[in-house]
C-alpha cells in the first residue's frame, strides 16, 4: 500500500508544479492550440493557449512508478512495464500529431492513415509481448481468452490477441481523443477512471488465487500490485494536471495526453483481464465515440444531423450550456459509470463465493 500512496503523490506532486514551468516553456516556443473552424465559436479565445501538456503527465507518472520502486525496494514487472510502454508510444505518436499542428498552424496533424499505422504498431507490440514473460505461476500480463471482470470461457488464440489488443487500444485511445474537447473534461474523467483501476488492482492482489492464497472469487492475474503503481501515478498526474487544466485552462493536454490516457486504460483492462468492463467504467468515453458514429452514419444516410455538433459535448455547447455546466454534469456522468462499473466488479466477486 505505500508504494501505492508514494505513486500517486509523487506523480501528483510532479504534475502540479512541473506543469508551469512547461507553460512557460511552451509559450515562449509558441507550442500553441489551433481551433477547428467549424468548432463553437466561443472556443477561438482559446487559440494560443500551450499545448502538449500531455508530456507533463506521461512524465509525471513515469517519476510516481519509478520513484515508488525505489522506495520499496522491489523490482519491475512485465505487467507495469507493457502498460508504460503503451502510454509512452501513444504519447509519441499524440506528440508528433500536435507538433506537426503547431508547426503548419492547423488543426489537423498526422494522416488518418499515419496516425492509425502508429496505433497499430504500439497496439501489436504490446500484443506479442503481452503473453510472453510467465511468472512463477505460469501467469502471463496477458491472455487469450476474452475478459469481463475476469478471464470467460472465449479464447481468440495466439493470433487472435494482438488483433484484440490492437482493437481496444485503438479505440479506446480514440474515444478519450474524441473526449477532449473542454477544459478538464478529459483529464477529470481519466483522474476517474483511474482511481476505479486503483481499487480494482489493489483489490485482485488482495485476493490472487496460488499457493496460500487461494479462495472463493481470487483471481488469476499477473502483477496487479505493480499495475496499481502504475494506475495511481496516472490517476497523480491527472489530478495535478487538472489543476492548470481547468476552466479557462491555461494548457491542454492535446493528442500527446488523450492518446496516452487512452492506451494506458486499453492496456490496464488488458493486464487486468477487465477487458469489457473498461466500456462501463469509461462509459463517458463510450457515449462521445457513438454520438460521433451516429452522427456520422445519420448524416450520410439522411443528410441531416442528430445533434448540433458532434461529439455531443459540442452538442450542448451549441444549446447555449455554460462550457463549466457541461463539463461538470459530464463529470457527474463519468461519475455515475464508474461507481456502476465498480458495483459490476464488486459483485461478480461476491457472486463466486467473495465477502
Amino acid at each position: 500500500m505505500r508504494g501505492v500512496l508514494v505513486a500517486a503523490m509523487v506523480a501528483l506532486v510532479v504534475s502540479l508544479l512541473g506543469t508551469p514551468s512547461v507553460i512557460r516553456l511552451f509559450r515562449r516556443q509558441g507550442y500553441g492550440q489551433e481551433i477547428r473552424e467549424d468548432g463553437p465559436s466561443s472556443h477561438f479565445t482559446k487559440r494560443g493557449t500551450p499545448t502538449m501538456g500531455g508530456t507533463v503527465i506521461i512524465l509525471a507518472t513515469l517519476a510516481g512508478y519509478f520513484i515508488a520502486h525505489v522506495v520499496t525496494m522491489k523490482g519491475f514487472t512485465a505487467s507495469g512495464l507493457l502498460v508504460l510502454m503503451v502510454m509512452t508510444g501513444l504519447g509519441v505518436v499524440g506528440f508528433l500529431d500536435d507538433y506537426i499542428k503547431i508547426r503548419k498552424q492547423r488543426s489537423l496533424g498526422l494522416t488518418a492513415r499515419t496516425k492509425f499505422a502508429g496505433q497499430a504498431a504500439v497496439a501489436l507490440a504490446f500484443g506479442l509481448l503481452a503473453v510472453r514473460f510467465k511468472n512463477a505461476e505460469g501467469l502471463l500480463p496477458g491472455s487469450t481468452f476474452v475478459s469481463i471482470v475476469r478471464d470467460t470461457d472465449i479464447s481468440i488464440g495466439l493470433v487472435g490477441f494482438p488483433l484484440l489488443a490492437w482493437i481496444i487500444i485503438a479505440a479506446t485511445s480514440n474515444a478519450v481523443n474524441l473526449t477532449d474537447g473542454l477544459d478538464g473534461l478529459a483529464a477529470g474523467t481519466s483522474a476517474m477512471v483511474f482511481g476505479a483501476y486503483v481499487v480494482i488492482s489493489f483489490w485482485q492482489f488482495g485476493n490472487l488465487c496460488g499457493p496460500g492464497a487461494s479462495g472463493p472469487g481470487c483471481y488469476l492475474v499477473r502483477d496487479p500490485l505493480d499495475v496499481a503503481l502504475v494506475v495511481a501515478a496516472a490517476m497523480g498526474a491527472c489530478f495535478g494536471f487538472l489543476w492548470w487544466n481547468a476552466s479557462p485552462a491555461k494548457i491542454f493536454m492535446g493528442d500527446t495526453g488523450s492518446l496516452a490516457l487512452g492506451g494506458a486504460f486499453a492496456s490496464i483492462a488488458i493486464v487486468s483481464r477487465t477487458e469489457l468492463l473498461l466500456f462501463v467504467l469509461g462509459g463517458l468515453f463510450v457515449v462521445e465515440t457513438l454520438s460521433v458514429i451516429l452522427q456520422v452514419a445519420f448524416f450520410k444516410a439522411t443528410r441531416k444531423r442528430v445533434f448540433n455538433m458532434a461529439p455531443i459535448h459540442h452538442h450542448f455547447e451549441l444549446a447555449e450550456w455554460p462550457e463549466t455546466t457541461v463539463i461538470i454534469r459530464f463529470w457527474i456522468v463519468s461519475g455515475l459509470a464508474v461507481a456502476f462499473g465498480l458495483g459490476l466488479f464488486y459483485a461478480e466477486f461476491l457472486s463466486h463465493g467473495g465477502s
